[in-house]
């Protein structure tokens, strides 16, 4: 009997948990039609010995939204084995849209995550007005892998209270559209509702997006329709008030009846906690509450090297920033210029502190193999590195940019610094790697192989997985959260979306600027070794680390029975 695709002779780690066995998989179209041992042949065959067999990994977190107009491939996410991608996270989306409203909120996604209005307005089609319609413009767009949606609050409030909607509180008529709209977007196949309480998820003008500070009734009302229509519930946190949020996301999901996640850095807790949200978490699932908390597993943070932005503040840095690359290079191979940045830098503030000492303990070198390396610690940061050479941190950074001929990059930690407290936060039962952020923050942050990370690092290094529980993170427990049923394990009738992967070789690489957007827009990316192949919908997209130019990936919608 022949097949479109065998894989032959892989180790199988299917996805749920189980012990990974020996085997090959067939598949014809998009489905798995037979595993084991597989007689006949296949149109195309991949030698998988030596090597696991996955399913294809879900991601949670992206911000696609913009960039799936006009990179289809999904990149770099499709490198580090993801075949489906949750888009429409916190609270900021492009439908329901009115045709007036368009430049707006292009303008919200732009000042929130760091994607320019003017390539998001010129690089998507805007033929849509409702959710509905906005996912058939997506499907037009043949992505790379699997696209699931959320319909996003700041939306929701700006169809319903146009500008009002981002301090004035709703009527209770206004606070029924709002639920009936999202119910009515949730309908027509968004997997789910999002919402952010970030204060610091600001409007281009300043303000906190639409939906920040709404109330309870609002809130509630809004996760009621969600539920009722089977969506999820997705809330980013305003994590300096956390008792009254882990409160308010109680109430929501209590309405909805749905499975709830929400961005979960880690915390420490009080004395004798775990972590801060132990105690409320315990209570709710006490009530059966199905709530997930996502979690990047590494530290998270900017990027600061010669070819981004991220630097040192002063007259002097800030007028390094201005100039292109090439000119940054030329301008701090000049003594007397780099005498000036280094003097700056270390100048006190008006407030009569140095103005380095809130962060740049924060600065850790990504050294320069050919893998970024996260987990140094504290004897390892820019200070320590600099007070060892007997240098200003300022000169030291300076002195490795002339190195490198200014390729080096340093990660600028503001979360998840304590890796100890995060080996084990992440073995919690309600926590899922997540938070890539993917699409988001084109020139501060590229957190898009956490994936690959999860595999190398806490697997591979720290053995604090096993390779079986690591793929179930990966893979089924994530594609649970979105109600599919067809994806995220391998056996026979389930979707086509797999990965062959090198466990001993799988890592990161490098991040890079590049600039493949329109407008010659920069961002940031970063391949990854070890995916020997990526299969969505039983096509090969990745192989050896490299497109193929297949785009076999679907615009997935929420179905009442859960299934895909």
């Amino acid at each position: 009997m022949s097949h479109d695709l065998i894989i032959r002779g892989g180790l199988i780690v299917d996805g749920t948990g189980s012990k990974p066995y020996p085997g090959d998989i067939a598949i014809d179209g998009d489905t798995i039609v037979a595993i084991g041992n597989i007689e006949g042949s296949g149109a195309r065959e991949l030698d998988a010995k030596g090597h696991a067999v996955t399913p294809g990994f879900v991601d949670l977190h992206t911000h696609l939204d913009a960039q799936a107009g006009w990179d289809p491939d999904l990149t770099p996410i499709v490198w580090h084995g993801v075949t489906t991608a949750l888009i429409g996270n916190c609270g900021v989306t492009f439908a329901p849209c009115k045709p007036e409203d368009r430049e707006y909120l292009a303008g919200m996604m732009e000042s929130v995550e760091d994607i320019p209005s003017s390539v998001i307005l010129n690089g998507l089609p805007w033929d849509w007005n409702s959710y509905g319609e906005y996912l058939d413009s997506l499907d037009k767009l043949t992505p790379a892998i699997n696209l699931v949606g959320m319909v996003g609050h700041c939306a929701i409030r700006t169809y319903v209270m146009g500008k009002r909607g981002v301090d004035e509180e709703p009527t209770a008529d206004e606070i029924a559209q709002m639920a009936a709209l999202a119910g009515k977007s949730v309908a027509e196949g968004a997997i789910g509702f999002s919402t952010s309480r970030l204060v610091a998820h600001k409007m281009p003008d300043g303000r906190s997006i639409p939906g920040t500070f709404a109330k309870t009734p609002e809130m509630v009302a809004i996760a009621k329709a969600v539920g009722e229509n089977n969506g999820l519930v997705q809330n980013v946190l305003e994590y300096s008030r956390l008792d009254s949020e882990m409160a308010l996301l109680r109430e929501q999901a209590l309405a909805a009846q749905t499975r709830v996640i929400f961005t979960a850095p880690h915390i420490p807790g009080g004395p004798g906690k775990a972590n801060a949200y132990q105690d409320i978490i315990d209570s709710m699932r006490a009530e059966g509450i199905d709530i997930t908390g996502l979690a990047l597993p590494r530290s998270f943070g900017f990027l600061s090297g010669l070819k981004t932005n991220i630097m040192f503040m002063s007259p002097a840095w800030r007028e390094l920033i201005s100039l292109d690359f090439s000119a940054r290079l030329t301008a701090i191979q000049d003594a007397d210029t780099r005498a000036n940045l280094i003097r700056e830098a270390g100048e006190m503030g008006e407030d009569g502190t140095p103005p380095l000492d809130m962060w740049v303990s924060n600065f850790y070198y990504l050294g320069d193999s050919e893998s970024p390396e996260y987990t140094k610690g504290a004897d390892e940061s820019l200070p320590a590195i600099a007070a060892a050479a007997g240098e200003h941190p300022a000169e030291t950074w300076l002195r490795i940019m002339l190195e490198t001929n200014g390729e080096a990059l340093f990660h600028v930690r503001f979360g998840n610094h304590d890796y100890e407290a995060m080996e084990d936060f992440l073995q919690n039962d309600w926590i899922l790697p997540s938070l890539g952020d993917t699409g988001a923050h084109l020139t501060q942050i590229i957190d898009a192989g956490w994936s690959t990370f999860m595999l190398s690092h806490w697997h591979r290094e720290k053995g604090t997985f096993t390779l079986e529980e690591t793929i179930r993170l990966l893979t089924s427990a994530q594609a649970r959260i979105l109600g599919f049923k067809d994806r995220g394990s391998l056996a026979v009738g389930m979707r086509a979306d797999i990965n062959i992967i090198d466990v001993d070789q799988v890592t990161e690489g490098q991040p890079t600027l590049i600039r493949d957007f329109p407008n010659d827009t920069p961002r940031l990316s970063q391949k990854a070794k070890g995916y020997l192949a990526t299969i969505c919908n039983g096509n090969i997209i990745v192989e050896n680390g490299e497109l193929t130019g297949q785009r076999s990936g679907r615009v997935l919608r929420n179905q009442p029975n859960s299934a895909a």
